[in-house]
This record gives structure tokens, sequence and C-alpha cells, in this order.
């Protein structure tokens, strides 16, 4: 009698996994199975075989799940309220986050992720509370408006008015007004640098620093690269985000409004210093990169991490990693220097 040893009866049977689960899904779960080999192992995860599938029918489905509330760190206290919108138009909520630590402190814009079509703060609770916590400043988020119901402006007037009402109530809030920073994940990443843009022009709140976490820059990522986008946002899912949010203009439009794609911005003298961070095989590897040799040449002083074998979301799936955590500590800690430097 053949006898197996644990380690390759259990290596066995997850490989057998894994080919059910790229059966299970088609041809896109097997070329998902090759661009798998190319996953950190610490970041892999059976879930990732599943077909990414964000549409107009999935999108219900996808907001319930970026919406479920997450705890709050202990010791921060946590406030909503509605703001006024920006010249007329709608009302913004906005979540204050608030550390123990008392006395004036600098202040942190996070803007949620959800390819403009989803998310919600409360999904962010436990990350915006907990930078308050790590950071001892206050952390505002905002519920901006999603497409396609509010297609552009709408979400980027939202984080606007947040940003200006942020500065102006500086001394309410215990916040000192020349300490501000904006943060964002995904599209809450490419909103951040639009209002980064959009502040610049039009003479708002000077920021001390944009920290762009694997942002959504350019609506003419169409297509995964070396197996970029093959894992968690794809493709197919970022057409249909840009799509809702420029009213379906999207990359048939060969000038899109100011302010509506970051990377469309042709002169990007003048910004904020950026900190930007994305995976290999992220989607947005590229336009990252790209966005931060862009603003290298413009002498903005810009940090980029790149993280091998990291697809789009993973320190979300694999908060632990070793990789993961020393990403977060990239981002946060350019936060901390900011605020406590400006």
């Amino acid at each position: 009698m053949r006898v197996r040893s644990p380690r390759r009866t259990v290596a066995a049977r997850a490989l057998s996994a894994t080919a059910v689960l790229a059966v299970a899904t088609g041809a896109a779960g097997a070329r998902r199975h090759l661009v798998m080999r190319r996953v950190a192992p610490a970041l892999r995860n059976p879930w990732l075989y599943l077909p990414t599938l964000v549409n107009a029918r999935t999108l219900p489905r996808l907001r319930r799940a970026l919406a479920v509330t997450k705890p709050v760190a202990d010791g921060v206290s946590m406030e909503e309220r509605r703001i006024r919108g920006m010249d007329g138009r709608p009302d913004v909520t906005v979540v204050i986050y608030r550390p123990a630590a008392p006395g004036p402190s600098g202040a942190v814009l996070w803007l949620h992720g959800g390819g403009f079509v989803a998310g919600h703060p409360a999904g962010d609770h436990a990350l915006a509370s907990g930078l308050a916590a790590e950071l001892g400043a206050v952390v505002v988020a905002v519920d901006y408006r999603l497409a396609p119901e509010h297609p552009f402006p709408a979400a980027l007037d939202d984080v606007t008015a947040a940003l200006d009402w942020l500065a102006a109530s500086a001394d309410e809030l215990g916040v000192d007004a020349a300490r501000i920073a904006v943060a964002g994940a995904s599209a809450g990443g490419g909103l951040a640098a639009c209002l980064a843009q959009r502040a610049l022009d039009e003479g708002g709140p000077a920021l001390v620093v944009q920290c762009l976490v694997y942002p959504m820059l350019d609506d003419r990522t169409t297509r995964s690269r070396r197996g970029a986008g093959r894992i968690a946002w794809t493709p197919a899912a970022n057409r249909f985000g840009w799509s809702a949010y420029l009213g379906g203009r999207g990359r048939t439009a060969p000038t899109p409004p100011p302010h509506a794609v970051a990377a469309r911005r042709d002169d990007l003298t003048g910004l904020p210093p950026a900190w930007i961070g994305v995976g290999t095989l992220d989607l947005f590897h590229d336009e990252s990169v790209e966005y931060a040799r862009r603003l290298g040449v413009a002498r903005v002083p810009c940090e980029l991490h790149v993280v091998p074998g990291m697809y789009h979301g993973a320190d979300a799936v694999a908060p632990d990693a070793v990789a993961m955590r020393a990403f977060r500590e990239g981002w946060v800690g350019a936060l901390r220097e900011s605020l406590a430097s400006s």
C-alpha cells in the first residue's frame, strides 16, 4: 500500500481544490490559476479564483458588501455630521474621528474606494478610526455621491465641499488648518488626486500631502498587461466604473472635463507632495507608476512604493502579511511625517 506524507496530502488537496475552482469558473478561472502563481504566497486566498463581476446587475450586492459597518478603534470618538454642499448642491455627510490626544493637530480627509460606484464610510470605520489613533489627528471621511446615479462632478463636488468645510472648521475641530492631508484608496485615491488638482487651480486649502493608495487615475486603462488586473479589479470592472462616473463618455472622450481624470491633466506643476503605492499585479500599476514619474518631472516630491506579487486590495485580504504591514506603514508614515513637519 502506498502511503502519502501529510504534507503531500495537504498539497494534493489544495491543488485539487484549485483545479475545481478553475474549472468551475471557466477560462477566466484558468487564467486566474496561472496568474495566481505570480501572487506573493502570503497574499494568496481561495476566494481570488472567483470571478469579479462589477456591472449594473451586481452593483446592489457590491454596495451592500462595501457598506458593512466596521468597528471603531478604542479611544476614538466618532461623529456623523451633515455639512453644506458647494454652490447649492446637496448637503454632504461626513464622519469625524477624533483621537483621545487633546490639543491642535493636523487632519486627514479620507476618501473611500469602490470604483466610483460603491463604498461607504461605514465600511472604513476601522481604517479611518485606526488612522486617527495612530496619527493623533482628526480624520474626516466623506460619504460622497456615487455613480451612475450621480456622475461627475458629484463626487468631486462633495469631497471639495468637505475639504473646504474642514479648513473652515479648523478651530472647532482642534485642527491646525495649515496641516491638512488628503488620502484615499482605489477610486478614493483617484478622487484625492483630482481634489489636489482642483484645490490648486481654484485656490482651495493647501494640502501637505496626497496619499494615493493603488489609485484609480486613468480612464484609458482598459486591458490587463503582464497578468495585472486578472484578480480583484479587472478591466471590465474598470470600464464599468469609469463609464458610470463619466456619464458614459469614458475613454471615447478625447478631453474629459477638467479634474475628472487625474492622469489626463497635462501640467502637474505645483501639486502637493505625493505618496503612491501599488502592486505589480494591480490593474492600476502602470498608470500609478506613470503618474509618479510625471510628478517627478514636474518637480513634485513623490514617493512610489511598488509591491511585487500584490494585487488590487491585497492589504484588505491579507492585512497581517509582512509586505502588507510594510505597505500600510508606508502611506501612514508619509501622513505622519507630513503632518508633523508642516
